[in-house]
């Protein structure tokens, strides 16, 4: 091998554009959060042939002193932290230093800025080892970046990158992203000249509903919960989550930030899963904007070279947060609630106060609790309804012209085709799918009588031993006594081994062996599981849908008017366990237009 020798200050700042300047969308992404730590109201970007030959990013921000320029250009050069400590605090979307530096190294940039009250400057750069020049320029206040030719210097790395209009696409849904964050900033975007985009700033509610409407569509406004949370622990989550019944094919509606930085992060996607796991639709993804605040010393924004990653310090804390926050706000859509009224923009609901358990006390999702009654008692009670039909408590019909208010759901007017219940409501005309809506509230009926039993364990009579490694026994070993109080008993006996011993009586029928190997790469994966409460929550739900009054099956118009007000007082009950929704209405208006009334 040669020597060893210290590598060229140029070649340094190449390698270190190759972990932060992937892309045109890249330069973007640094350069405007610049401009955002900079305080600017208003960014205007320009980009030509995809940003191959052109970025150019103005903002009206802080700016930077003229003595300073040069010095902005160098690598770990920052007015963002001063020591180590800062880094346990960062409040910045930058603050490592190396933006600017390893641009410079890529490409042709000029930096022209003026700070309030003093004339502007401009340095200029050719991806070579020179010392910058600096000279004065007349700007206003605020900062110009212009980089042009990138990868000029660097072919290999510019054979990497896709078509002028795939680039430009990137930069595209990049400015998105960022507008879904920072309602107070206005932003422009032109390519070749041509105005593509516009964002004014959004102070006002109503302004903050019309830009996430111009972002994400007038659809995801109109059937969209807004949501404000917090707890006594620092964690506040508010922003819009989308109705169940507005899943996509593809999970290209989702938006998550973490004190303003547009991150990924495996835990909250996992967490958002798990709240919508029993009111989606099959293999559908649900769609959000959401804003996690908390302590900046709470996370930690430095794992990854682009910043697209956090770690947080309480992950597993963070994670029930979310899931019981947007469970909640999903339980509460049912007919008569706020979030369920004609479509006029996105319905606010009150804040909810939410304290998450203990972390030793909750695994994954809820904790079984215990109770003096058992669940064999109740389960035979509905898997017998398959028999009897309907067990719904009936209730009289009630005269509507001695009723000051009609249920949201109306009173039932007949069966069509045995199948739909059809009734009336202040509006108009409801339908029901009454097979789906009964296996709602039969569902969620034996959650709850789940959630306050004994969970019943069943030794089994040759013990299970399953060979894993050391970090997967070892989380497994620390989970121990909750599962326990879950029916399943495990013993470590060797330094790889897990000796399964007692399993829960109501999944007898589980594959075990495979089911621990999941359960330890979820606690690895995710530092949880939920994988007892998806089997048990899938056992149920058969139950249920067998349970359920079967389509053919005539109702009386009592039975009907029991069903749609046990719906009305039962989470979920938009839609079935299989997220299928379970009723739907058409107003008065809307029957007048299908029978072109009034032209």
């Amino acid at each position: 091998m040669s020597r060893i020798y210290k590598l060229s200050t140029l070649v340094a700042n190449q390698i270190a554009a190759g972990e932060v300047v992937e892309r045109p969308a890249s330069v973007v992404k640094e350069l405007i959060e610049n401009s955002l730590d900079a305080g600017a109201a208003q960014v205007d970007l320009e980009i030509e042939n995809g940003g191959f030959k052109l970025i150019r990013i103005r903002d009206n921000g802080c700016g930077i002193h003229a003595d300073d320029l040069i010095l902005a250009l160098s690598r770990h050069a920052t007015s963002k932290i001063n020591n180590a400590d800062d880094l346990i605090e960062i409040k910045t979307l930058g603050f490592r230093g190396e933006a600017l530096a390893s641009i410079s190294s890529v490409a042709r940039l000029t930096l022209s800025s003026a700070i309030a009250n003093q004339t502007g400057w401009q340095v200029v750069t050719e991806g070579i080892e020179e010392q910058p020049v600096c000279c004065p320029a007349p700007h206003p206040r605020g900062t110009t970046i212009e980089v042009r030719d990138l990868f000029f210097n660097t072919p290999a790395r510019k054979k990497f990158l896709r078509t002028e209009r795939t680039e430009f696409e990137q930069i595209d849904t990049l400015l998105k992203r960022i507008a879904l964050s920072c309602f107070s900033v206005g932003f422009t975007l032109k390519h070749n000249q041509k105005l593509v985009r516009q964002y004014r700033a959004a102070d006002s509610p109503l302004e903050h509903q019309q830009r996430i409407g111009s972002l994400c569509g007038d659809a995801f406004v109109q059937q969209a919960l807004k949501i404000e949370t917090d707890t006594t622990l620092d964690l506040t989550l508010t922003g819009w989550i989308g109705l169940p019944t507005f899943s996509r094919a593809q999970a290209d509606l989702q938006y998550f930030y973490v004190n303003g930085r547009m991150v990924r992060a495996k835990l909250v996607n996992h967490a958002v899963r798990q709240a919508y796991h029993d009111v989606v639709y099959g293999d559908r993804h649900p769609a959000f904007v959401l804003f996690l605040t908390l302590p900046p010393s709470q996370v930690d924004v430095n794992v990854h070279p682009a910043k697209h990653e956090v770690r947080f310090r309480e992950s597993r804390l963070v994670h029930d947060f979310i899931y019981r926050s947007l469970q909640s706000a999903l339980a509460e859509v049912r007919p008569g609630q706020p979030q369920l009224l004609p479509p006029t923009g996105i319905q606010s609901r009150t804040s909810l106060q939410v304290d998450p358990p203990p972390i030793q006390q909750s695994f994954g999702a809820t904790t079984w609790r215990a109770a003096p009654r058992k669940v064999q008692e109740h389960i035979s009670i509905y898997q017998r309804m398959h028999e009897d039909g309907l067990s719904l408590t009936p209730s009289v019909d009630i005269d509507k012209k001695n009723t000051a208010t009609i249920p949201p759901l109306g009173y039932a007017l007949a069966q069509l085709r045995t199948i739909y219940i059809l009734a009336e409501n202040a509006e108009g005309l409801v339908l029901v799918d009454m097979h789906a809506a009964h296996e709602r509230v039969l569902y969620e009926q034996l959650k709850r009588d789940l959630a306050n039993t004994t969970i019943v364990a069943q030794p089994l009579l040759v013990p299970l031993s399953v060979a894993l490694s050391d970090r997967e026994v070892d989380l497994l070993e620390e989970q121990s006594a909750i599962f326990l109080s879950m029916g399943m008993r495990i013993e470590r006996i060797s330094q790889t081994v897990i000796l399964i011993r007692e399993v829960p009586s109501l999944l007898r029928h589980v594959e075990w062996e495979q089911c621990i190997r999941d359960i330890a790469a979820d606690l690895i994966e995710q530092e949880q599981s939920c994988r007892l409460q998806d089997y048990a929550d899938h056992l149920l739900g058969t139950m249920a849908c067998h349970a359920a009054v079967r389509a053919q099956r005539k109702l009386s118009i009592a039975e009907m008017n029991a069903l749609l007000r046990t719906m009305e007082t039962t989470e979920n009950s938009g839609q079935c366990n299989h997220g299928r929704p379970t009723w739907m209405t058409l107003s008065i208006q809307e029957l007048d237009k299908l029978f072109l009334r009034g032209r």
